[in-house]
């Protein structure tokens, strides 16, 4: 129940030496009388879980929240309690008005009267879930009254320091607002928002950018020190200015091998004797390294980075990675905003912004992308990019691109620029190689024979095939909340490759022509496909989920693409849609190019490779509570 508002009249005094011992016999000898604004008098009482209150009006009725009319009994469904995990702020307001409201039936008609006093008063600030979408949070203020000052300042005292025996809440954040983004309402919804964390007591020192790459250079320029003085950071914007400040801390402090490039696993293949179909989509198991890593050769160099890092400059204050101390934070006001949808559930800047205040803490892998070659005949070295949601290509990377165009639309761009590469309906032929894994539960039959042609190819492609269901990823994941360490990419230690060899039995290849090409490190909720492009992708279980989409029909293309549309829609379901788990993959363009999407940011790349990095980073949420 949010309380607020103003009222007139007059309320009777209490005895403000009644006393009653708080939280099994408080010393401050706390009066648990007290008003409540638009309710009237409750008892208060408190315990280091929760915060909570009894209407003496209620109490008296023996029916606390309902009350008739003509023998009907009508359900007020009023708060009666606040955790204290909920509680995000407490503030003493001085002297002011509280009124309150008494429910009555005389006879056959309903009485309701409001009655006000001044009295010196203190503020609860919580939140309360949304009637209608429980991952929407929404703010509820609740305002309590006493004629005794003293009373209201230890009541204060007491519910704050309950408070601030809360672990992980953050008490001070670097905030980017990237003031183009969306629909250019950056600096507007850091406005909304600011007023929250003010009152919350968390410091910010707020960087509004003045151009592309600016939050990226002050990143990447950080010290180690400096870096350590905050507990996160926080991206008011969209996904592609989330990536640019992901990419400024990593860029200079990630220290991992590089994976394979694309030549090493087609060598490794030829010096087996495998073979591949140069115009055929073939799946074919690849010889493992003999003496070396699958995902890690001996040679590969190791990412040393730029920057201000301990290395670099001789700091000795570390910033280990992962680090779940220092977490990452988005308020979403960007055009798709999907790592929110996905960590949150909701695309709302106050859940976001609560969600922050009160240190919620999932974690979240992190793909590292190296770009080999940037054209077939480049000479360049390898260039390092990482992506938090989705590297596309074909479809996905010339919407991206096309949209560049049109971005004084705004977020409808991406229809138009969407309607546009659709009607086209470009195909590119591409050779990818994957790291098999041995799973349980997979969505597809990764290595089923793939030669079918002609019409009963083409019958095929209509009818959706089955595939196992996995579980969804929500609120408190049994998946994602394993330990890194178990599985077979150790991100908290990447330079022990020898998990990753776990489960594994070698590299498959496909090659021929693609209308789309996709990693998908989470769901990638949003509005245009509220599913995501992979429904059962976790936020930290180690996997990317590899989509190739074979060239098809236009309208087989197009029921693919509702079904990504609607809710409960099944886009995987079909013959000429191909989706693997894996942990790496790596790509190289034939013939005619696109370019790839990485988390909204354009990359040009003829050859890139991929690989996870389970739960690098930690982000502000506590997942969708679907």
């Amino acid at each position: 129940m949010e309380i607020n508002g103003d009222g007139y009249g007059e309320i009777s005094a209490f005895d403000p030496e009644i006393k009653m011992d708080v939280n099994g016999g408080d010393e401050l000898g706390l009066s648990p009388n007290l008003f409540l604004d638009n309710v009237g008098e409750v008892i208060l009482t408190i315990n280091s879980d929760e915060l909570s209150w009894k209407s003496l009006a209620s109490t008296d009725n023996n029916d606390l929240n309902s009350s008739s009319c003509l023998g009907i009994k009508l359900n007020t469904k009023a708060e009666t309690e606040l955790k204290i995990s909920d509680i995000y702020a407490v503030e003493f307001k001085n002297w002011g008005l509280i009124h309150q409201s008494v429910i009555s039936s005389a006879g056959a008609a309903l009485l309701v009267r409001e009655h006000g006093v001044e009295m010196y008063r203190f503020a609860v600030h919580g939140f309360k879930r949304s009637s209608t979408k429980r991952s929407l949070w929404v703010l509820a203020t609740y305002i309590f009254g006493n004629a005794d000052l003293p009373t209201c300042q230890k009541w204060v005292d007491k519910i704050n320091s309950f408070v601030n025996k809360e672990v992980g809440r953050p008490k001070r954040l670097l905030v980017f607002v990237h003031p183009l983004s969306g629909k250019g309402n950056g600096c507007m919804t850091w406005g909304t928002v600011s007023p929250i964390f003010s009152r919350a007591k968390v410091k910010t020192k707020v960087i509004v950018t003045e151009r592309a790459g600016h939050a990226f250079d002050v990143m990447a320029s950080l010290s180690n020190k400096e870096l350590n003085s905050y507990d996160g950071v926080v991206a008011v914007g969209g996904d592609g200015f989330f990536n640019e400040i992901l990419n400024g801390l990593l860029s200079s402090r990630h220290k991992a091998p590089y994976p394979p490039s694309p030549a090493e696993v087609i060598d490794s293949a030829k010096s087996s004797g495998s073979t591949s179909h140069p115009t055929e989509t073939t799946p074919e198991i690849f010889q493992e390294y003999k003496e070396q890593d699958p995902l890690l050769p001996s040679e590969a160099p190791t990412r040393t980075g730029s920057g201000c890092d301990s290395c670099a400059t001789g700091e000795s204050t570390p910033f280990p990675l992962p680090n779940e101390r220092f977490r990452f934070g988005i308020i979403p006001s960007g055009s798709t905003d999907a790592i929110v949808m996905c960590t949150t559930g909701a695309r709302d800047p106050i859940t976001s912004a609560l969600q922050i205040i009160l240190g919620k803490s999932v974690r979240l892998d992190i793909a590292q992308v190296v770009r080999w070659k940037t054209t077939a005949s480049s000479t360049d070295a390898p260039s390092v990019r990482y992506a938090a949601s989705f590297a596309g290509y074909g479809f996905y990377g010339d919407v991206i691109k096309e949209s560049e165009k049109y971005r004084w639309m705004g977020p409808k761009r991406y229809d138009y620029a969407g309607t546009k590469v659709f009607l086209k309906h470009k195909s590119y032929e591409a050779e990818i190689a994957y790291l098999d894994v041995q799973t349980e539960t997979v969505d597809s039959t990764s290595k089923k024979d793939l030669l079918d042609t002609g019409i009963q190819q083409l019958w095929r492609s209509w009818i959706p095939s089955k595939k196992t269901k996995r579980e969804i990823c929500r609120m408190n994941c049994q998946t994602c909340n394993e330990s890194p360490e178990s599985n077979h990419m150790p991100a908290r230690n990447p330079t022990a490759t020898q998990e990753m060899n776990h489960g594994h039995s070698g590299w498959l290849r496909c090659k021929g022509r693609f209308l789309s090409i996709g990693g998908a490190v989470i769901s990638c909720r949003n509005e245009r496909a509220p599913d995501g492009l992979v429904a059962s992708a976790h936020l930290a279980d180690g996997f990317l989920d590899l989509i190739l989409i074979k060239d098809c029909p236009h309208a087989f293309y197009l029921w693919h693409l509702t079904q990504l549309a609607r809710k409960g829609g099944k886009p995987l379901n079909f013959e000429f849609v191909e989706h693997f788990k894996t942990p790496a993959f790596v790509f190289t363009s034939i013939g005619e190019e696109s370019i790839w999407n990485l988390d909204g940011e354009l990359l040009q790349a003829h050859q890139l490779s991929a690989q996870i990095f389970r739960g690098l980073i930690t982000i502000f949420a506590t997942g969708p509570d679907i």
